[in-house]
């Protein structure tokens, strides 16, 4: 993170010099338009544009720690590490394991993926396995 912030720092200070540097060229040539002036805009389109560049590495720095955060958050809940002040689950069910979640996690991706392409009927009836409770792929399912 301390590599992500120093880039985007540096590059936010170049980028302020090299404005800076177009605004004196400017003045020194009595806001003429000379080679000098040409060379410092340049040098400012570029300046800029590595400074958009490190803005979109942090934010997409910041997205992946989101994500990477909220799929923590979701497994220690799913797997009832987060407890009340009392010590209990959050919710009253029951934890189920990451790989359980997993499991289900990639079963309606699958179905949202069948109903876009319209291959989905109502119920799961397309499923060999649908005639179980949720789903026989499941074993913690087909013990209950």
């Amino acid at each position: 993170m301390d590599n992500v912030v120093d880039s985007l720092n540096n590059a936010y200070q170049e980028f302020v010099a090299a404005a800076a540097n177009v605004l004196e060229t400017k003045e020194r040539a009595g806001g003429q338009k000379t080679a000098d002036t040409d060379a410092a805009l340049e040098n400012f389109k570029q300046k800029w544009e590595l400074f958009r560049v490190a803005c979109d590495q942090a934010e997409e720095f910041v997205e992946s720690v989101k994500q990477r955060i909220g799929s923590e958050c979701l497994v220690d809940e799913a797997m009832g590490s987060v407890a009340g002040r009392s010590g209990q689950a959050l919710t009253g069910l029951p934890p189920i394991s990451a790989v359980r979640l997993e499991q289900m996690s990639k079963a309606v991706r699958w179905l949202v993926i069948e109903l876009q392409h319209g291959t989905g009927t109502a119920g799961g009836a397309g499923h060999s396995n649908s005639s179980a409770p949720f789903d026989a792929r499941f074993s913690e399912d087909a013990a209950q």
